[in-house]
C-alpha cells in the first residue's frame, strides 16, 4: 500500500500528461498499481489512528487529585509512584514520570558546590521553617555529611532547648557522636563570632554543655557561604516536597490539620523506610548502607544516653512514639495507608 504521498504524486504526475510508463519508472512501483490509484476518484485520505489507552489512564484522575490537593506545591514523581503502586498500577515510573511532565513545567536546576568530608566526621544540623496556611512547622535537620543519612524532629519553635534536644535526639537515632557539628549563624546557639579571634567565637553556654557531654566540636559556616552546609540545605526542600507536601495533602482531603504532634508521629517511619533507603544522586548509594561506615568512626555515647531513650536508632523499624494527636494516630495511619 502507497503512502498518501506517493498515491497523490501519481495523479499530479498523470495531470502533468506523464504516461503510466513513466510514473512507474519514475516511482519504482507497479503498472497496475498506478492504474489502480488512477482509477479512484478521491485524493487518498490518512486513517485517524485511535488515541492509545495508556496503562497510567485508570489513576490519572486520583494523580489529578493529589496534584491539585498539594498545590501550589509539587508531590514528586517518586511519591506518587509508590501511591499508585498500591492502588493496583502495574507500570514503569517512567510512564508517570511523562505524563507529570505535561502538568509542570521543568525548573532549571541551579549548580550545586559539594564539599565531603569523612566518614564520622561532620553533621550539618539546621532548622528549617514550614508554613502551612496558619500553622507554622520548624524542622530541626541533622544531616551526616559522609553517609547523608539524616535525622528531623519537628518543634514549634527554635530556641535553645529544641537546639540541644535535636541534637541529643539525633545522636540517639544514629547511635553515636560525629567529631564536629557544623551550625548556621543562629543567634540562639551562638551568642558572638568571633569573639575572641577569627574563627573562636563565643558559644551558648548550655551548647557548650552538650559539646562537652558528646564530646562533639561546634563549628559555624562562614558567613554568606550557604554552599557550606550544602547537604542539609537541600535535605530540608527534599523533606517539603517528599514528606510535608503528601502528608499534609492526604490530611487536606479528610479536613484534619498538620501539627507538630502529627508530623513527629509520621516522620520516623518515613525516614526508615523512604529518606534514608533511597539511592542518593551524589553518592549513588543508600545513606543508610553508608551510614554502617559512619558510626564505626563515631564516638560512642555517654554512658547515661545508652538504652534509656524513646528514639528509635537509623537500623530501626518503628515510628517515633509521640501522643497527644488531634485524633487517634490509627485514624492518621490508615488515612496515609499505613499498615
Amino acid at each position: 500500500m502507497l503512502t498518501l504521498e506517493q498515491a497523490v504524486t501519481i495523479q499530479i504526475l498523470h495531470q502533468q500528461g506523464k504516461s503510466i510508463k513513466a510514473i512507474t519508472r519514475e516511482l519504482g512501483v507497479s503498472r497496475n498499481t498506478v492504474r489502480k490509484y488512477l482509477r479512484q476518484n478521491t485524493t487518498p485520505q490518512y486513517q485517524r489512528i485511535q488515541p492509545r489507552i495508556s496503562i497510567l489512564d485508570p489513576y490519572k484522575p486520583y494523580l489529578l487529585q493529589r496534584v491539585n490537593a498539594a498545590h501550589p506545591e509539587w508531590i514528586p514523581a517518586v511519591v506518587l509512584y509508590q501511591e499508585i503502586l498500591g492502588l493496583g498500577y502495574p507500570g514503569k515510573i517512567r510512564i508517570l514520570r511523562e505524563y507529570l511532565a505535561t502538568l509542570k513545567p521543568v525548573a532549571k536546576p541551579e549548580p550545586i558546590i559539594r564539599f565531603e568530608t569523612q566518614p564520622g566526621q561532620q553533621m550539618q544540623v539546621d532548622f528549617t521553617t514550614i508554613r502551612r496556611n496558619n500553622t507554622t512547622l520548624k524542622a530541626f535537620v541533622a544531616t551526616l555529611g559522609y553517609s547523608r543519612a539524616t535525622f528531623v524532629k519537628f518543634y514549634d519553635h527554635e530556641r535553645t532547648d529544641a537546639w540541644i534536644d535535636g541534637l541529643e535526639n539525633a545522636f540517639q537515632f544514629f547511635a553515636g557522636v560525629p567529631q564536629e557539628i557544623l551550625f548556621d549563624n543562629a543567634k540562639t546557639i551562638m551568642i558572638e563570632r568571633d569573639a575572641y579571634q577569627e574563627g573562636q567565637h563565643k558559644w551558648n553556654p548550655k551548647l557548650l554543655d552538650c559539646a562537652k557531654k558528646y564530646s562533639f566540636r561546634p563549628r559555624v559556616c562562614k558567613p554568606y557561604r550557604a554552599q557550606t552546609k550544602g547537604k542539609v540545605e537541600r535535605f530540608n526542600g527534599y523533606l517539603k516536597s517528599s514528606f510535608i507536601v503528601p502528608l499534609k495533602a492526604s490530611l487536606k482531603t479528610s479536613g484534619l490539620l498538620l501539627d507538630v504532634d502529627v508530623a513527629n508521629a509520621h516522620i520516623g517511619r518515613w525516614l526508615h523506610e523512604t529518606a534514608n533507603q533511597r539511592i542518593h544522586a551524589t553518592t549513588q548509594e543508600k545513606p543508610a548502607v553508608r551510614l554502617q561506615q559512619e558510626q564505626q568512626k563515631f564516638t560512642p555515647l555517654p554512658q547515661s544516653d545508652t538504652g534509656s531513650s524513646t528514639v528509635p536508632v537509623a537500623a530501626a523499624q518503628h515510628v517515633m512514639p509521640y501522643e497527644s494527636l488531634q485524633h487517634p494516630l490509627s485514624v492518621y495511619d490508615q488515612l496515609l495507608g499505613v499498615s
